[in-house]
């Protein structure tokens, strides 16, 4: 419908706006809708309407100004818009439709608008690639092509997109310059290199947009598969030469002895001496020589307040580590380390499903041994809770299977109760203090 058509229309009177909204009519004007927003709003080809009613059968004949008698019509959407015109309607289908509203859409509008703004990302992000000495590699074109054919650039906001891949590519190409290129640091750190293509410090964080196609790009450029976890992420980040954070984030020891001679191992086994926590750094992690006797055992454990009170006891003569809640990857560096040392391991962790969740990931890649993590510490801990009138905490959210017991998840849903770590703590610090506790089903930890 044309500009000045919307202009010179008068609103339909009352009479000819209640016909066009009776009942019978309702499914007439949702197919004519669809067809001239498929259309790009212009009223052609037919429409077919099936099974019509008795109501609808009337309402038909009477706009079409013929009889309808059968249980099936079909019309060409010219016809219709010729017939509205000419009658006390005084307007085509798009102006009749757009008075009755919603708004009508130009869908192949939308379409060819939506084509012409990727078509610009891509454009846009060739030539910024072509602009750069990363055009001679071959693997910058392919990675190109991988994200364009991966569809979650196009997902974002053409502006959003451009930004996106734009800082993507001035990423790489500082991280593999030609031999023209300004002189630039052997070594980046993360922030420093966000802060240099973003802006922001934070630009290049796991899990943006911009981090995981830069981190694509360095692995084809290296020949490497992509990473799956934190750990082969920040793995591939030092293979372009670039240094993660590795000192905001930490894990929470109690009792660690390493055997090396540096200074590093002298003052972990000082501090575990004098019953001191220690919280370990991935940048002091990779300095450490974590060598331990053989066979030692280190009791995992999910909240800091077990560490705390341990060492408030100044107990005990075997590793503490804790998860600190769903273990980090700093954590999991440390009890990967200490696995390659030859240690085993003893896990407890809270009584409700996240901590269930975290108790299999733990037995899966450590091969760790419950502690104090059975159906029977589960009675006898809610049980005694229940006679000190402790406030109970209900048990919500999907049932986790304990795939070490069978029968840990069935009772822990019969009863309906979440017990965190810390309604064990007694039996906990017994068992760090003598290395073996008294098991309420008979296991040792």
């Amino acid at each position: 419908m044309t500009g000045p058509e919307r202009a010179d229309v008068r609103p339909p009177d009352a009479d000819a706006l209640a016909f066009l909204t009776r009942p019978g009519l309702a499914r007439l004007w949702t197919a004519v809708r669809t067809r001239l927003e498929r259309n790009g709003l212009r009223p052609a080809g037919a429409i077919r309407l099936d099974q019509l009613d008795a109501r609808e059968r009337e309402a038909l004949s009477l706009l079409l100004a013929r009889p309808v008698t059968g249980l099936t019509v079909t019309m060409r959407l010219t016809d219709l818009d010729t017939r509205l015109r000419a009658s006390a309607v005084g307007r085509g289908l798009v102006a009749m439709l757009e008075e009755l509203g919603p708004p009508l859409t130009d869908r192949r509008a939308v379409r060819d608008a939506a084509a012409a703004e990727r078509a610009h990302v891509w454009s846009t992000a060739r030539s910024e690639l072509e602009a750069t000495l990363l055009s001679a590699q071959p693997w910058a074109a392919q990675w190109l092509e991988e994200i364009r054919r991966g569809g979650t650039l196009a997902r974002q906001d053409s502006h959003i997109a451009i930004t996106v891949i734009t800082q993507a590519i001035q990423t790489l190409g500082a991280l593999f310059p030609g031999t023209n290129q300004p002189p630039t640091p052997a070594t980046w750190g993360r922030g420093e290199l966000a802060t240099r293509t973003t802006g922001s410090a934070h630009g290049l964080d796991d899990g943006t947009l911009l981090s995981r196609l830069v981190l694509r790009g360095i692995a084809l450029a290296r020949g490497v598969e992509s990473p799956a976890d934190a750990p082969a992420r920040r793995a591939l980040w030092r293979m372009a030469s670039v240094t993660p954070d590795e000192v905001s984030s930490t894990v929470l020891t109690y009792g660690l002895r390493p055997t090396g001679g540096t200074w590093r191992e002298r003052a972990l086994r000082e501090r575990a001496d004098h019953h001191m926590e220690t919280h370990l750094t991935l940048r002091e992690l990779r300095a450490l020589r974590l060598e331990v006797p053989p066979r030692t055992r280190v009791h995992v454990c999910e909240n800091p307040r077990v560490v705390e009170a341990a060492a408030d006891t100044g107990g005990g003569t075997e590793p503490l580590i804790c998860t600190s809640g769903s273990a980090t990857t700093v954590v999991l560096t440390l009890l990967d380390a200490l696995a390659a040392a030859g240690c085993t391991f003893a896990y407890h962790g809270d009584f409700d499903w996240p901590g269930i969740a975290l108790a299999n990931r733990i037995r899966h890649r450590y091969a760790a041994e419950p502690w104090r993590m059975r159906a029977a510490d589960y009675e006898y801990l809610a049980t005694r809770a229940q006679l000190h009138g402790t406030p109970q905490i209900p048990l919500t959210g999907t049932p986790t299977d304990a795939e070490w017991d069978p029968e840990l998840t069935p009772t822990m849903a019969a009863l309906g109760i979440a017990l965190h770590e810390e309604a064990a703590l007694d039996l906990l610090l017994e068992d760090l203090g003598t290395s073996v506790g008294t098991h309420p089903s008979g296991d040792s930890p």
